[in-house]
């Protein structure tokens, strides 16, 4: 769950400084400064993966400095990655400079100075941001200094599946139970080392062991994103990843379940939650079935009772204290 903080319930003339303020403790010390004080908005919000944390930010336009004193007050000893949403911003560190837009991924090191000026002319300013610790990605920091304050394009390749992941993780991760925000921090984790590593042209020196991991991971997010797709299969998720049906099938040994099997197991476990879920009450039964890719009730039926020994009907009937009644 996203724990928010927002200046809407702050008196205008004040919101500036207590968003200053809040950024200072919370994240990290950092000078913040605005053109326009007065008609500040600002919300942040932060969300525990686990291995990592997660934060989203929209706010007016400012500029964010970490001078070496600054570092020295406090620092949470991150790489953070952010794809912006919205807005225009520039970052310079290391002696490296960058200007970065809508869809683009940008990569800095807390560290490290630094200086971000979000352009006032760009609006208002959306971003999710990745919170990695330094010591979870697997990619030396010597190198990773390639990278800081550089654009990378959010719209082709590896990044182009993180950045659709961290949309989306924006976009769900309140929907999600803790145990699934674990798993979405190591799908994040290994998606972040997968592109890093590619624009390092450093995929090479990941472990295939490793290599093989983040793959698997990438497959599982996709199936994640797309299981509402009664098209997903075998066929689809091997050409989304550039690899054969075959090396799919092989990627997915020592699993404990095949790929038709992992696709199955996760549409019926949403479909069993929604079932449960008592403001979707009115929903039919095939209604549910359909959002999460079933074809038809009579698949769907029969897969629910080899699973949970009850029909989708009697469970709902079950969940909401009632007689069972009827299959679905």
């Amino acid at each position: 769950m996203w724990s928010v903080v927002s200046s809407g319930g702050v008196p205008a003339g004040e919101r500036f400084d207590w968003y200053a303020d809040i950024i200072s403790r919370e994240v990290m010390p950092a000078a913040l400064s605005s053109e326009r004080p007065a008609d500040f908005q600002g919300e942040a919000a932060v969300v525990d993966l686990g291995l990592l944390r997660a934060s989203k930010f929209s706010l007016s336009p400012l500029r964010s400095r970490r001078t070496p004193a600054l570092i020295r007050r406090g620092d949470p000893e991150q790489y953070q990655l952010a794809l912006l949403r919205k807005g225009v911003t520039s970052m310079s560190q290391h002696r490296n400079e960058c200007t970065v837009g809508a869809g683009d991924l940008m990569l800095w090191d807390t560290s490290l100075p630094s200086d971000n000026t979000m352009h006032a002319d760009g609006g208002q300013v959306r971003a999710t941001i990745l919170l990695l610790p330094r010591d979870v990605l697997p990619l030396r920091p010597e190198r990773l200094e390639r990278l800081l304050a550089r654009r990378i394009p959010g719209d082709r390749g590896i990044a182009a599946i993180l950045a659709s992941f961290m949309s989306a993780l924006e976009d769900h991760a309140a929907e999600c139970e803790p145990e699934e925000l674990v798993r979405l921090g190591e799908v994040a984790v290994d998606l972040a080392t997968a592109c890093l590593a590619q624009h390092l042209d450093a995929e090479d020196r990941i472990p295939s062991e490793a290599r093989a991991e983040v793959l698997l991971r990438r497959v599982h997010a996709f199936i994640e994103e797309h299981l509402g797709d009664p098209e997903l299969g075998p066929p689809v998720i091997a050409a989304r990843h550039n690899i054969s049906v075959r090396a799919l099938h092989q990627l997915f040994r020592g699993q404990g379940e095949s790929v038709q099997a992992r696709i199955r197991r996760r549409r019926l476990e949403r479909c069993r939650t929604d079932l449960a879920r008592p403001e979707l009450a009115a929903h039919r039964v095939q209604s549910i079935a359909a959002r999460w890719g079933f074809r038809g009730p009579v698949v769907f039926s029969r897969s629910f009772r080899e699973a949970y020994g009850l029909t989708p009907t009697e469970y709902r009937a079950l969940t909401a204290g009632e007689p069972h009644g009827g299959t679905a």
